[in-house]
């Protein structure tokens, strides 16, 4: 009978069931050659920040056959992955990516948000409790707990005991914590003020000795001992506009927009440089390594976790925008990085004993100026809180009424309008009047009306999935397609349009079929599927649902 229910029992939870003539025990020691039948040894994740959906394709002529060419051909892509919120910003995409979550549930609304309680903006991973390690700085001021979910890594560490070792490694702090989750070993990201790679008190005391040996070599210096020029002919990068354009912005001390940049000796050391240069995105995979190698990443029993992200390209993405020689040249060298990351994971981890997927935490728009050279709509809005102030004081007698203008929501003062006895919802009905007078607003409505208001999806449900109701403002501001909030200069992301929500997702490696599906998915359905594949439970506020095509 005991043989029976046990045959049952394993049949029933997908296991292959046995002939009753070859019985297997249930219980079996732990085998160490056998600890990838289940899970891999690693899992990378890398997150290229502001990298659009297109940019897999646009410069494919020119990639070599080991980087995109190689995930593609071998991968599994999700070609129509979508953002399923906004704001389609930096800190939510790093964490939506990673807790299969959004901003509405995982707190994460911006890289900062108006904090009532402080009366200013709280950036998304400050933390006053701890302190920088690595550096004098206060960069390294920063945690998770603002992050009120778990993440993938978190729950790769509950499953094992903790004996799964999480990192992660990022030029933007927020780029490294968020993804890593409350329970990482470690987290690293950059001093750009000191040239140093940097952590917290929050998850340790003294920086490894390796990583103290890679801040020794100096390597912004290095990179940027040479000016930053093309990898190929300029003229033959056909897929940009012409080098010198008035709409990109300069580097500082630089009187032109133009190849060669020289960077190193305006910079000093090129602390700061480096990172609005490809050579950030360089020296991330280069500190990735040095992780992978000092906490023996993938050589232990239990699955571990790497979660890159290369925040460089967003750098240079807002300082030139997507149709520049700058962007290009920056694609084409990171398809070389990645295609000797790839060598390296295949020598050090084993190939096909890791598993791979490369996303991005936003797209991006392109540059007003580009839009108006080419007679496309779009262009740039400047709300100016002081003037909607100063309007509302000259009509209901109140000041400052308008606290603050973030991930494009207005935030009221209630006090105040209720200390001056005066409507809130006459005060509110003005200011979306005045708001709807500009030409760069398409709509403009009370976030607690959201589901009164009438919106096309996915509209509706992207802006739902971005409100928080502690955190976020009172008025939401939606721009019309092409407008951004920014300068002449440069571009910026950030709202629930294609070119800002549209992200590639292509996963390699173990327990990956390749191939591709046009069908939509939700860059939420990363965690699940993670979950999923390392038989694990799915993070804590997930809301996204496995993508079974990639190992069927």
């Amino acid at each position: 009978m005991k043989l029976l229910v046990s045959a049952f029992l394993l049949t029933s939870h997908g296991t292959t069931a046995q002939k009753a003539t070859s019985p297997k025990p249930m219980y079996r020691p732990a085998d160490p050659a056998a600890k990838t039948a289940g899970r891999p040894k690693l899992v990378v994740g890398v997150v290229v920040d502001q990298m659009r959906w297109d940019y897999l394709y646009r410069y494919t002529n020119r990639y070599t056959a080991n980087g995109f060419k190689r995930l593609l051909q071998d991968g599994f892509s999700c070609e129509n992955t979508l953002i399923n919120y906004t704001p389609t910003i930096t800190a939510c995409g790093h964490t939506c990516v990673y807790t299969g979550s959004v901003p509405a549930i995982h707190g994460i609304i911006g890289n900062d948000w108006y904090n009532r309680d402080l009366g200013r903006n709280m950036y998304c991973a400050e933390d006053t409790s701890v302190n920088t390690v690595g550096s004098t700085s206060a960069a390294g001021k920063m945690s998770p707990r603002n992050m009120l979910v778990t993440t993938i890594g978190d729950e790769l560490r509950l499953a094992t005991n903790f004996r799964s070792k999480v990192v992660g490694v990022a030029i933007k702090d927020r780029g490294a914590i968020l993804p890593a989750g409350h329970s990482a070993n470690a987290a690293f990201w950059y001093d750009g003020t000191t040239g140093n790679w940097i952590t917290s008190t929050y998850y340790m005391n003294e920086l490894p000795s390796w990583a103290q040996n890679f801040n020794a070599q100096q390597w912004p210096a290095r990179y940027l001992k040479e000016p930053w020029n093309t990898l190929y002919p300029v003229t033959s990068y056909q897929q940009s506009t012409t080098d010198e354009e008035p709409y990109e912005g300069r580097y500082k001390g630089a009187d032109n927009t133009s190849f060669p940049h020289a960077l190193g000796g305006e910079f000093g050391n090129a602390f700061g440089a480096i990172a609005s240069t490809p050579f950030g995105n360089t020296m991330t995979l280069e500190f990735a390594k040095k992780a992978v190698e000092g906490y023996n990443l993938g050589q232990g029993s239990e699955t571990d976790f790497l979660a890159i992200s290369l925040s460089s390209t967003d750098y240079v993405g807002h300082q030139f925008g997507p149709n520049s020689v700058e962007i290009e040249d920056t694609y084409l060298r990171l398809d070389k990085d990645l295609a000797a990351f790839f060598d390296y994971l295949d020598k050090k981890i084993g190939k096909g004993q890791y598993t791979f997927f490369i996303t991005a935490d936003h797209g991006v728009a392109h540059v007003p100026g580009f839009l108006k050279e080419n007679k496309l709509p779009g262009g740039v809005a400047n709300p100016s809180l002081k003037a909607l102030n100063d309007q509302i004081n000259s009509r209901f007698g109140v000041a400052n009424v308008v606290m603050a203008n973030t991930n494009y929501q207005l935030y009221l003062n209630h006090d105040a309008i209720e200390k001056a006895g005066k409507s809130e919802k006459e005060i509110v009905d003005f200011l979306i009047r005045e708001l709807l007078r500009l030409p760069a607003v398409a709509n403009a409505f009370p976030l607690r009306e959201l589901m009164l208001t009438t919106l096309p999806e996915p509209m509706r449900s992207m802006i739902n999935n971005g409100f928080n109701a502690k955190r976020g403002g009172d008025i939401q501001v939606v721009l019309n397609p092409g407008w951004i909030e920014g300068a002449a200069t440069g571009t910026t992301h950030g709202l629930w349009y294609p070119y800002d929500a549209h992200i590639p997702l292509v996963w390699y490696g173990w327990g990956v079929k390749p191939g591709k599906s046009n069908r939509t998915t939700g860059m939420t359905d990363i965690t699940p599927t993670l979950a999923a594949m390392l038989h694990i439970q799915m993070p804590s506020g997930n809301v996204g649902k496995v993508i079974e095509e990639i190992t069927r």
